[in-house]
């Protein structure tokens, strides 16, 4: 039978090996309680997650504090995600050479060393250098806390494992803006990076004394001691090209407006060639039986594949929607910052108690029903969001966050559990990994579309509305006439008339900002709707799992 393009000899046995290597250790289980483990790895992920949108409230008091523009302290959040995207998907091949347990603990030291470092940083320049090393840290804890829980917890319980991890990834994006703005507004935005640091103790204490190797990641340390398994330095310097471009472009393109500045097309272009250069090198690399840094035979299970796909979803709209709620209250609604967390938070709460229920679940209920409910609701209630107006209570928006919320809940937990159906035990770094970089990714494209849609059809929409403020529309001039007269323009011989006559038509265009914003902000909902409501068709795909499958099942 021929081999497919990532079926080649090279990789064939190397998974022959694995296979004869991992058969002794399937009934591997660590020392302690697995769920003593479970929270030890999630107290570093809510501290990783929190850290990625903690400092967006702190901009404004970032510049000011470093004497920089905000355009310029923007940068303080690039940095970070472009650092994070290079390392999410490499960790996994860094735990070959030094073990998972080593490399999650330099990942926390390095987390909370930089961490101290931002907030003790003196300027801009050295602030963003600092939040590049707090962005490899943390990059690097999340595959290897997915893969701890995967190898720590059989099968049938992994559901309820990625619940607890499930906490801190949907959890925290949605109360670090307002933990963020409470911490600058009541003291100073340097201890929004000084708080890191004992949580940082805390969990190295733990790791060292509670996380094990297990056995086949300590044989594939030997192996690499051994000389078996080298070290691709091209591959991590394509990977770092590839999602460094990539993010720089997501985060700095509307900005820049995209494609008209040539930073930007420099960045696409770079982008392009190195993703090419980087799967080109990565089939050689499975060709001639080295360890490549990007696991693509994961890519031949329709399992992954929909997976990746769905995760990348699941990051597009609760990171798109989180940006774009607090937004929306901000810009149109005149909430304060600290008040607009508090529209997110509840929601928080409703995920908290939910994630629990949907772990139990996840073990008793086919997973691709819990997707398909999640998705459901999830399109569901951005349908409910297309009827907010200007006029909307917090009440209100609060309740369709909470809508929004249940919805996601049903989503993370299932869509990890199907993406490790069939995968080996020595592979659980890799599926990791990558679900991460999809998530990651999905959130800063969902984030990138919401400014530039927002950007766009406002323009759009205030375009089309401004041509009826004109002196042939009757409505307008007897709008005009009304609002002179609230603002003090009576009688012909009056110098305040004319003044009261340029304050209505100021008003009235205020008034029309607004209304274009809002439409805005409805089309992105609309889309987002149907944006959701398409990855249902995608569950059909996928194979229906077996029941208590075994690590190794599904090859």
């Amino acid at each position: 039978m021929a081999s497919s393009t990532l079926e080649l000899p090279g990789s064939q046995l190397r998974e022959q090996k694995e296979k004869q290597a991992a058969a002794p250790h399937a009934a591997w289980r660590p020392s302690v309680n697995p769920w003593i483990v479970a929270m030890t790895v999630t107290l570093a992920t809510f501290m990783e997650v929190l850290d990625s949108s903690i400092a967006n409230v702190a901009l404004p008091h970032i510049a000011g504090g470093l004497g920089s523009t905000q355009d310029e302290a923007t940068w303080v959040l690039t940095a970070y995600l472009v650092a994070n995207a290079v390392i999410l998907p490499a960790g996994a091949y860094m735990t070959t050479f030094i073990g998972r347990k080593k490399f999650y603990m330099i990942c926390v030291v390095l987390f909370g060393v930089s961490s101290a470092l931002c907030g003790l940083a003196p300027s801009l320049p050295l602030l963003v250098f600092f939040r590049i090393l707090q962005g490899i840290g943390g990059g690097g804890l999340a595959p290897s806390e997915q893969a701890i829980l995967a190898d720590t917890f059989p099968p049938e319980k992994r559901g309820q494992a990625f619940a607890m991890y499930g906490l801190a990834v949907v959890v925290a994006p949605a109360i670090g803006p307002t933990l963020g703005g409470w911490i600058t507004d009541n003291y100073d935005w340097r201890w929004i990076f000084f708080l890191n640091v004992p949580i940082c103790l805390l969990s190295l204490f733990l790791t060292s004394r509670i996380v094990e190797d297990p056995p086949w990641v300590e044989e594939q340390v030997k192996e690499s001691q051994k000389g078996g398994i080298r070290l691709d330095l091209l591959g991590f310097a394509l990977l770092g090209l590839t999602f460094g471009s990539l993010e720089f472009v997501l985060d700095k393109g509307q900005e820049d407006d995209w494609f008209g500045s040539k930073l930007i097309t420099f960045f696409v272009v770079t982008m392009i060639v190195a993703f090419v250069a980087m799967i080109w090198w990565e089939l050689r690399q499975l060709r001639t039986g080295n360890r490549p840094i990007i696991n693509l035979t994961l890519f031949k299970r329709r399992n992954f594949a929909i997976s990746f796909a769905l995760m990348f979803v699941l990051g597009f709209s609760l990171y798109g929607t989180t940006i774009l709620i607090p937004q929306f209250v901000q810009t149109l609604l005149g909430y304060t910052a600290e008040l607009a967390g508090m529209v997110l938070s509840p929601a928080g709460f409703m995920m908290m108690a939910m994630m629990p229920v949907v772990g139990f679940l996840s073990s008793k209920v086919d997973p691709r029903k819990l997707i398909a409910y999640g998705f459901a609701m999830l399109t569901l209630s951005l349908i409910t969001m297309h009827t907010m107006d200007l006029g909307i209570s917090y009440p209100r928006l609060v309740f369709l966050r909470i809508f929004q919320a249940s919805g996601l809940a049903f989503l993370f937990i299932p869509i990890n559990t199907i993406a490790y159906i069939g995968v080996k035990q020595s592979e659980n770094n890799d599926v990791s990994g990558l679900t991460n970089l999809a998530r990651n990714i999905g959130g800063s494209c969902g984030t990138a579309f919401m400014a530039t849609m927002l950007t766009r059809l406002t323009a759009a929409h205030e375009t089309n509305m401004v041509r009826n403020l004109s002196a042939g529309n009757p409505a307008f001039v007897d709008q005009v006439k009304r609002l002179k007269g609230m603002f003090g323009g009576h009688g012909g011989g009056n110098p305040m008339v004319g003044q009261a006559s340029h304050t209505a038509q100021a008003y009235i265009y205020n008034q029309l900002h607004r209304q274009a914003g809002m439409l805005a902000y409805l089309d992105i909902i609309q889309y987002l709707a149907i944006f959701c409501a398409c990855m249902l068709p995608l569950l059909f795909f996928i194979p229906k799992p077996p029941k208590h499958l075994d690590p190794g099942a599904g090859h």
